[in-house]
């Protein structure tokens, strides 16, 4: 299961990525629900929220680290709980499909717009971003309910 979870999650992550590339580069934004929703090229250097702008090299080490920590916990203690596999698959999944754009473009593909007309705009996301947060919330909780 984990590594079908890791293999589908970075492939979709590739494709819609590519997809976006070849879609909306250039301005050619797709408007899905008018003041929500729409699909939106952006080449993020920095980390989730845009932070740490331009420090390509720090955030592709960081992520490395965290992702061998995370799959030498896999092999080490081979966790029972079908839920925290899963968790951490979701988190390996997203963050090897943004480390990949990093090594590949030296910046993060976004391409997902969540905004309320123009009063709020939520930063623009991928679906790597979205696996890792999935992924971090269902760690959350496993941690506080003491899955193992």
């Amino acid at each position: 299961m984990t590594y079908l979870i890791l293999f589908l999650g970075i492939l979709l992550d590739r494709i819609t990525k590519v997809w976006a590339i070849n879609t909306l580069k250039g301005g050619n934004d797709i408007v899905v629900i008018k003041n929500i929703f729409a699909f939106s090229y952006l080449e993020n250097k920095g980390a989730a929220f845009g932070i740490l702008q331009n420090k390509t090299i720090f955030l592709a080490l960081t992520t490395l680290i965290v992702v061998s920590g995370m799959i030498f916990y896999l092999f080490k203690f081979k966790p029972q709980s079908k839920i925290l596999k899963l968790s951490i698959s979701f988190i390996i999944a997203g963050a090897v499909g943004n480390l990949v754009d990093r090594f590949y473009y030296t910046y993060v593909v976004d391409f997902i717009q969540l905004h309320y007309k123009d009063v709020y705009y939520f930063p623009t996301f991928n679906i790597a971003d979205m696996l890792v947060v999935f992924g971090t919330i269902i760690l959350g909780l496993c941690i506080v309910k003491d899955v193992k």
